[in-house]
């Protein structure tokens, strides 16, 4: 069972129009509403996949409980803890050309009390996970060690955690040893204060977050692939896409497919490219089932192509 923790959740509404004007009153061609938050789009993926996941995340207001249908409709178990607060809502608008706009609202802030509780649920909850993954931006009301504390409670728990956050949140928690984390390539960068140039430049960036705690580094680079590493090796792979329609939660379809493929080794990397790659095919945040993937569409290797360049450097 995979468990989700998503501290920061929204409600997101996608428009796809034939093109963005500013100032103009546009048509949008299609629009969906999706409950979001990067690890509620784990839980998303994971039950696509027919796989079982519990999310557990703090709820409030009329988009909190719309959030919770949402997510029940999918055959998703919700564990919501109610907060005072209105949970956010986002905005996404798509071009046909892949191109995406996003308004993330900051969402609201978590009392003491809420936080405490928050954290207590997630300990009751890891009796039964195989794997936490706790993912996405601290709400205002969290400390910024609160993802370390989380780790530290799920392993004393025997779960394994996966870690998908940015900057001093992911700082905090690398001693708590994590079991993966999940940075894309600018997270990499802002983590290591290292420019990436290269494919080299963002493997010498994940062994130093593995030199600071996490015991595995799975790395997007977006159109350039992905990197895996881990004790008993380092992976590099790509997954062929001739289209892009939305990037919406991509990344979180890919942790999904990792984790489900046990979360370790070349097999478990192909799995996240192919979940990545389905993903960005389907419109707004919608998550890939086995018939989107095409795993014959991924390339794993050792061979690690350290020279080459980064279409987007970070």
């Amino acid at each position: 069972m995979i468990l989700t923790v998503t501290p920061n959740p929204s409600l997101d509404r996608t428009y796809e129009v034939a093109a963005l004007e500013r100032g103009a009153v546009l048509r949008a061609t299609a629009d969906r509403v999706d409950p979001g938050g990067k690890g509620v789009n784990v839980s998303r993926a994971v039950a696509a996949a027919g796989g079982r996941t519990v999310a557990v995340l703090p709820l409030g207001g009329p988009p909190g409980t719309l959030i919770a249908e949402l997510l029940g409709g999918q055959g998703i178990d919700v564990t919501a803890v109610t907060i005072a607060g209105q949970t956010r809502s986002n905005i996404s608008v798509a071009e046909p050309d892949g191109t995406l706009t996003k308004i993330n609202a900051p969402g609201p802030s978590l009392t003491t009390a809420e936080a405490d509780l928050l954290l207590g649920t997630v300990r009751h909850q890891a009796a039964d996970a195989d794997w936490i993954a706790c993912c996405g931006s601290l709400p205002g009301g969290l400390p910024v060690g609160w993802y370390a504390e989380l780790v530290a409670r799920a392993h004393d728990a025997g779960a394994r955690v996966a870690l998908d956050t940015a900057g001093p949140a992911l700082l905090a928690a690398l001693p708590a040893r994590p079991d993966v984390v999940k940075p894309n390539a600018h997270e990499l960068a802002e983590a290591t204060g290292r420019q990436l140039i290269t494919v080299g430049d963002a493997v010498a960036a994940a062994r130093e977050l593995r030199d600071r705690g996490a015991r595995a580094v799975l790395a997007s680079l977006g159109a350039d692939g992905q990197l895996l590493l881990e004790p008993d090796g380092t992976y590099y792979g790509t997954a062929a896409v001739t289209a892009v329609r939305s990037d919406v939660g991509a990344g979180d379809a890919s942790l999904a497919g990792f984790l489900l493929a046990g979360g370790r080794g070349p097999d478990a990397l192909a799995s996240a490219l192919a979940h990545g790659a389905a993903a960005v095919r389907l419109p707004g945040s919608a998550m890939p089932t086995p018939p989107d993937l095409d795993p014959a569409a991924v390339t794993v290797t050792t061979e690690l192509p350290l020279e080459k360049a980064l279409s987007k450097p970070a």
